[in-house]
């Protein structure tokens, strides 16, 4: 029999803030955490702005001395994981350590240690080089760190897919769990790619927006103005377990795991397919796996897409879309991207802990900067502008990455 999995646990550091609570009331609010760089000179940048965590202090998750050997993103996800594990009520868990695994991973890595290290190295030499750097950088480090804080023993991982990190890191773990590998997982993802080597490969790409002197409204998903996509930096982690063990532990459940699909375009390593049929071929795998009908869905669902404001990543999502849902003129969709910029590794993570709280707070959040909508998007409710209260029973959060990997999650209300 399978496993019954849900969401028990929420721990989240973003450019809208860095608590769950604090991030979804700024995304309801359509409030953007999108504004200049700070950390670094961005004089000769095409693009000068980026979502970055703000107002963030480490010491407060991990010893002030141990904070300096490891880079940002390990950090952030870090702090994600302790405060999930801490909501789930996990932090003193009395069970078999085996229990409760970690999947939490990067898209990129400590590419900003990466980028400080080989200046030293080029300008100093190998012997000045730091003894932490590879500890310091590597994307399974997260999982390995959170583990050691709570001694969990349990399958420790860390799904590295670019922009799809997050969600497959997620949907494995509700595998694991469905499989009898582990009753509980600590899954997400974590990036800091805001730096100068990182901003740089990117502008390089001609991949981010330029619109610098309104950085606020520069992600602007599904708008015919829209130009490129904005770096966000940050992490989200969520606890996922079963039902069972929810249930006996007493802990408070913000959604139920209903399905959790993947695919791959097998066409271009940045650019989707014109018809979207990778995510196609993802949200019906997520459909299957919940055993839904996507009319079912349509009467009662909510997409928060991937939307990431890019002129063909955009359009191919919303027919792909289309072409899943036969009613999608029925459906709630909006960007969150809108506000928190492009997490990478981390979006899914995040975007999977705001479609549980929609779930659980009965709300929907709104997709900012959409001020003149593709003609493609006719006919769609893209919640513009204001979030608003709406109970609906599913919501799908989807996640596209470099290289054509794609992930859908479906989450279920429960009463």
């Amino acid at each position: 029999m399978t496993e019954r999995v849900v969401i028990t646990g929420l721990g989240c550091v973003s450019p809208v803030g860095n608590s769950p609570s604090q991030a979804w009331d700024n995304l309801m609010k359509g409030i953007s955490g999108i504004g200049e760089i700070e950390g670094f000179d961005v004089s000769e940048y095409t693009t000068r702005f980026a979502g970055q965590v703000r107002d963030f202090d480490a010491s407060e998750y991990m010893p002030a001395k141990e904070t300096r050997k490891v880079d940002p993103f390990i950090q952030y996800g870090i702090a994600a994981g302790v405060q999930a594990v801490k909501d789930a009520g996990l932090e003193n868990y009395e069970g078999d350590p085996a229990d409760i695994g970690v999947a939490i991973s990067s898209g990129i890595g400590g590419i900003g240690t990466i980028g400080e290290q080989g200046t030293v190295l080029n300008a100093r030499g190998p012997r000045k080089m730091t003894p932490h750097f590879v500890p310091a950088t590597i994307v399974n480090m997260v999982a390995g760190h959170v583990s050691m804080m709570f001694n969990f023993q349990g399958p420790n991982f860390a799904i590295s897919t670019a922009c799809a990190t997050g969600v497959h890191n997620i949907g494995i773990a509700v595998d694991m769990i469905r499989m009898g590998r582990a009753k509980i997982m600590v899954a997400g993802g974590a990036e800091q790619a805001c730096t100068p080597l990182g901003l740089g490969g990117f502008a390089a790409a001609r991949a981010l927006s330029t619109r610098n002197e309104d950085p606020k409204t520069a992600s602007r998903p599904w708008d015919q103005g829209r130009d490129g996509f904005v770096m966000g930096d940050g992490a989200a982690v969520v606890v996922v377990e079963s039902l069972e063990s929810a249930l006996a532990r007493g802990a408070t459940i913000y959604a139920e795991v209903l399905g959790f699909g993947m695919s791959g375009d097998a066409y271009h390593i940045t650019a989707p397919r014109e018809d979207g049929s990778g995510a196609q071929a993802a949200m019906r795998a997520a459909l299957k796996d919940a055993k839904l009908d996507e009319k079912d869905f349509c009467q009662s669902g909510y997409i928060n897409a991937h939307g990431t404001s890019t002129p063909r990543g955009d359009i191919a999502e919303i027919r792909a879309m289309k072409a899943v849902f036969s009613e999608a003129e029925k459906l709630a969709i909006s960007s969150t991207k809108s506000m928190t910029g492009h997490l990478l590794g981390a979006a899914g993570s995040l975007e999977t802990l705001v479609v549980a709280k929609a779930l659980h707070m009965k709300q929907v959040p709104p997709t900012i900067n959409l001020e003149n909508p593709d003609p493609e998007c006719e006919g769609l409710d893209l919640v513009p502008h204001k979030g608003r209260d709406q109970a609906f029973k599913y919501a799908m959060s989807n996640s596209f990455g470099f290289g054509g990997t794609n992930a859908s999650i479906l989450l279920g209300a429960v009463e």
